[in-house]
Order: C-alpha cells, then sequence, then structure tokens
C-alpha cells in the first residue's frame, strides 16, 4: 500500500502578517519586526515567529482535512524564516499520511522556505469526524 501525498500548501509571509501575529499572541520581541535589532543578535534578518511558522502548519493540516480535530502537532524549530522589508517569503508545508489506526492519523510534514528544512520533525496527528 502506498502512503498517499498530500498537495503542497504554500504560504506567503510579509513584514505586515509579523505585525498582526504580534498583536494577536502579544509576542512582540523585535527580532520579529526590527531589522536593527535582529541583526544585532546574529540573526540574518527580520525572522518569523515560530509559532506563526507552526500555525500556517496547522493550516495545511486544516486543509488537508477539513473539519477533522487536529489531536497534536509537534516539530523543532530548527531554521529562521527571514522575512524581507518589502514583499513577502514563501512558506511550502508538504505532507504525507504515514498511517491509519483507531481512528487517527498520523501525517509527516515537511515545513520548507527557499528549499531549506525550517521545522525538525513535524508531525500531525488528525481524527477525523464520525
Amino acid at each position: 500500500m502506498s502512503t498517499p501525498t498530500l498537495e503542497t500548501q504554500t504560504y506567503a509571509v510579509t513584514r505586515a502578517d509579523l505585525v498582526a501575529y504580534a498583536q494577536a499572541s502579544g509576542d512582540h520581541n523585535p527580532i520579529h519586526q526590527d531589522e536593527e535589532v535582529a541583526l544585532s543578535v546574529g540573526l540574518p534578518g527580520v525572522i518569523a515567529h515560530g509559532m506563526y511558522t507552526m500555525a500556517l502548519t496547522a493550516r495545511a493540516v486544516a486543509t488537508w482535512f477539513p473539519g477533522a480535530e487536529v489531536v497534536s502537532l509537534g516539530c523543532k524549530f530548527t531554521n529562521p524564516v527571514v522575512v524581507p522589508a518589502d514583499g513577502s517569503v514563501e512558506i511550502e508545508v508538504a505532507g504525507e499520511v504515514k498511517g491509519s489506526e483507531d481512528g487517527l492519523t498520523t501525517v509527516a510534514l515537511t515545513v520548507t522556505c527557499g528549499g531549506q528544512k525550517v521545522l525538525g520533525m513535524p508531525k500531525a496527528v488528525v481524527r477525523a469526524d464520525g
């Protein structure tokens, strides 16, 4: 039996998205909005919040499994998503169903930006309705 590959989801991230996420989450760390601060602490530029990247991953899971309950979603933050001052950067979320048992489906995820993995070992477990 082959493992189904899910359609890759792509999300554009802008600095305005980071400002909106900071407002919603309460995470106002300046590395997510101020180029000078980000560079001063050794980052390559303003970076997306790790939890925002993870939220986009959750959005992909919800797109693939509409109406399903996300039982768990986990990852390690491995590489920053650098967001340019002008324009956007794209985050791609790919998934592969690894198995289903007792009504739970396990999905192995690959989350990349510019061809580089930005989340380590991302995995979701969903429970379909009914």
